[in-house]
């Protein structure tokens, strides 16, 4: 063969992420022999993944002013997201989403989720049952209306959204939910009444009746042995999950490699796919280690600072790194693109303002640098055939004004066949 591409072999821990692909080409039936071809990926497999909707104006009794958009409105930032990302989550608490009964937010939702997957973005929904940002109007009812409450809804959102969110996490942070203190709420209640299998149960069998095509998510923060035994239990009675997610926040510091390699193998044994479905690193002061709920840190300010950036370009550069580099880490989200978002953390990014951190560049020099492959030009040989290397994902080949798609979707030697 005559052209080979793509030498993506500095990290070796990464192989598993890469193809070494023959492209055969035919053109009316025949090999396209002795030409010229350009190959270019367009998405990575891997689901590199951010909140979503903290790209949108804020409702008007959120702060916003009356016909704020259901969309991005800021072209730069929007710019900047789509450029780093493939993937995002979308926010349906259930106390805002539906802060009245009877009258959820669905066509405001409908319009963001399109708008992200018009731009060739996979959307996840966050959560469909959780006991934080719960519907107030759910405390009027006894717990067996809660839980036909809870049911339909799981039904009525995976009804209205299906072939635009086609991922959810469906219950979040059971661990802990039927033993939360902080204040009372219809889902604690009937999840203390049933137990936390019971609860699993119900949800996810309402989601899969709901949409039988969906990828469906266990999600929790507790990464100790108790979510280990949650799971098991959950496995052991026979409730199917698609994917397990676990949290990152690291408000209190970086997990560093060896933990987050030794978190990943406890879960991985399992045999499901992993998603870390929440990761935060800051660019400012750490939060106090003795702070046991996060959401318990109130501080007036919480800045930025140059130091704090460069530390944080570090740590995310290294976290990639490490989820990459493990077999069963399929998607990392990251929570809040930009600063002063969740705890008002200086956790994004970019700046309140817009403009981009060390981090975003760090991100995206490995996203759109060194794991991707720009438009390469090759020769095919007398068969019509190029090699080149690549991480798994989708690409274009073009050639004579004709272009075609193909997919790299296994690591290792690959072939694929294309017509032009």
């Amino acid at each position: 063969m005559t052209s080979h591409a793509g030498a993506f072999t500095a990290d070796p821990s990464l192989r598993r992420r890469i193809a070494d692909a023959t492209l055969s080409l035919t053109a009316g039936g025949e090999p396209f022999a002795g030409r010229e071809v350009v190959v270019a990926q367009r998405d990575h497999r891997f689901l590199f993944g951010c909140t979503g909707g903290d790209l949108v104006p804020p409702r008007a009794d959120d702060g916003g002013s009356p016909g704020d958009p259901a969309v991005p409105q800021d072209e730069r930032l929007a710019g900047r997201f789509l450029d780093l990302f493939n993937f995002t989550t979308l926010p349906f608490y259930w106390g805002r989403f539906e802060p009245e009964r009877g009258r959820p937010e669905t066509e405001r939702m409908l319009k963001l989720a399109h708008w992200f997957r018009d731009r060739g973005l996979l959307v996840k929904g966050h959560p469909l049952a959780w006991h934080t940002v719960s519907a107030d109007w759910l405390m009027e009812l006894p717990n067996d209306a809660i839980a036909r409450e809870q049911v339909a809804r799981i039904k009525r959102e995976m009804t209205d959204f299906a072939g635009v969110v086609d991922m959810w996490d469906v219950i979040n942070e059971v661990v802990i939910m039927p033993i939360f203190d902080k204040y009372d709420n219809g889902i604690t209640r009937i999840c203390r009444e049933m137990g936390r299998i019971p609860m699993i149960r119900m949800v996810f069998e309402a989601a899969r009746e709901a949409d039988p095509t969906a990828t469906l998510l266990l999600n929790d923060f507790d990464m100790s042995a108790a979510y280990e035994c949650l799971i098991e239990g959950v496995l052991e009675a026979g409730i199917r999950i698609d994917v397990l997610g676990l949290q990152s926040h690291m408000h209190q510091g970086y997990w560093g490699e060896e933990k987050t390699l030794a978190v990943i193998d406890r879960f991985a044994r399992y045999g499901l796919p992993i998603h870390f479905t929440e990761t935060t690193i800051v660019s400012g002061h750490l939060m106090p280690e003795e702070i046991v709920d996060l959401n318990d840190y109130q501080v007036p300010e919480w800045p930025s600072t140059p130091e704090g950036e460069a530390r944080q370009a570090d740590e995310i550069s290294r976290h990639y790194r490490t989820l990459l580099s493990h077999a069963a880490v399929e998607a990392s989200t990251y929570w809040g693109f930009q600063d002063g978002g969740w705890l008002g953390a200086p956790g994004g990014f970019v700046h309140a303002d817009g403009t981009p951190k060390p981090a975003y560049d760090a991100l995206h020099s490995l996203i759109k640098g060194e794991w991707w492959l720009p438009p390469t030009t090759l020769v095919t040989d007398d068969d019509g055939r190029v090699r080149f290397s690549g991480f798994l994902g989708d690409y274009e080949v073009s050639a004579a004004g004709r272009s075609a798609t193909f997919t790299l979707d296994a690591a290792g030697e690959a072939a694929a066949e294309v017509a032009l």
